[in-house]
């Protein structure tokens, strides 16, 4: 039985704690967050208990490992103080807001040979992990072109969007990953952003509209499209294109039900809220997988090099946004 703590107790960590709390081989040893009466409250629920310090879970002999939904500034802190204490990690994205700080952590905790594990929940779906398997399996031939959409229901609040680091960072990085798992390595970047939604957006010198083309070091050209506002629902599709077919991951809907009449044709359930309804089964998979790895003595994947990789096409998306050139990177 592995024996997780879970250090953010808001809307990501959460759903991490329930997962856990559920999962058949992991216990929910204690949940920890600055505001105490939430995490009390997420302790009562799922019947753990709350640690009244960090220090506390980390002492704790029954925690193995440590899942950090906090905020993204303490990110780096938590990580260094939980290797360091000797627990595996699965830390949410990003690692931080600066690449060379991350990086930086990794150098101080490489060191104690961490076990550190990214949440990028998405290569857990089941539909995209399926096309990405398929992919790799030769189904299409050789890969030429990848289409990745990814569009939220509604913008943000403004007080989300001044800490978020912007679309990029806060958005566009699962998509990065995502497109790096399926075609590898990325060597070139060029990014279109636009204010297209609210203007608030660029009171806090973001964007909240982009188009973004890379290049794999494969040679596969992916386009990366991203909106903060969707009007039909939360928009989560893939295409993957090669020399012998198409592999397509579609949208989740309630139902697979469709009317035809004289009003519409092929009319279908709206689509499904936002990420936590999308994402609720690649959430439990991602924890499934996380305590797996703890058992098996296996490295988690994505790793910490994954976080920094996609981490990098974040930044270099910013810079050729703001010079407006293709900004090449080393594969």
């Amino acid at each position: 039985m592995i024996g997780l703590a879970v250090i953010g107790c808001g809307r990501i960590g959460r759903i991490h704690a329930e997962n856990i709390a559920r999962h058949p081989r992991a216990r929910l040893v204690c949940v920890y967050d600055v505001a105490q009466e939430v995490a009390h409250k997420a302790a009562s629920e799922l019947s753990s208990k709350a640690a009244r310090s960090l220090e506390d879970v980390l002492a704790d002999r029954k925690v193995d490992a440590v899942l950090i939904a906090s905020s993204t500034a303490t990110h780096i802190p938590l990580i260094i103080a939980a290797v360091k204490a000797g627990k595996a990690v699965l830390c949410e994205k990003p690692i931080d807001l600066d690449l060379e700080q991350a990086q930086a952590c990794w150098r101080e905790i490489a060191p104690y040979g961490p076990v550190v594990m990214i949440g990028f929940n998405r290569r857990f779906d089941a539909s995209f992990r399926e096309l990405r398997e398929r992919l790799h399996a030769g189904e299409i031939g050789k890969l030429e072109m990848i289409v990745i959409t990814s569009r939220d229901p509604a913008p943000p609040a403004a007080e989300y969007i001044k800490g978020s680091g912007g679309l990029f960072t806060d958005m566009s990085i699962h998509d990065f990953d995502m497109a790096r798992s399926l075609a590898g390595d990325i060597v070139e970047v060029h990014a279109f952003g636009a204010n297209l939604i609210d203007p608030v957006f660029s009171q806090f010198r973001d964007i909240d509209t982009c188009a973004i083309s890379l290049r794999a070091a494969c040679g596969a050209l992916i386009q990366v499209n991203n909106s903060r506002r969707c009007a039909y629902g939360y928009d989560q599709r893939i295409e993957a294109f090669g020399s012998n077919g198409m592999l397509q991951a579609r949208n989740h809907r309630a139902t697979s039900v469709e009317v035809w009449n004289a009003q519409r044709t092929a009319a279908k359930n709206v689509l499904v809220d936002f990420f936590i309804q999308r994402y609720e089964q690649a959430y439990d998979a991602e924890v499934d997988f996380f305590v797996e790895a703890l058992e098996s003595g296996r490295p988690p994947t994505p790793g910490f090099a994954d976080g920094i990789a996609a981490q990098r096409i974040a930044m270099a998306a910013d810079e050729s946004l703001k010079t407006g050139r293709a900004i090449k990177l080393s594969a």
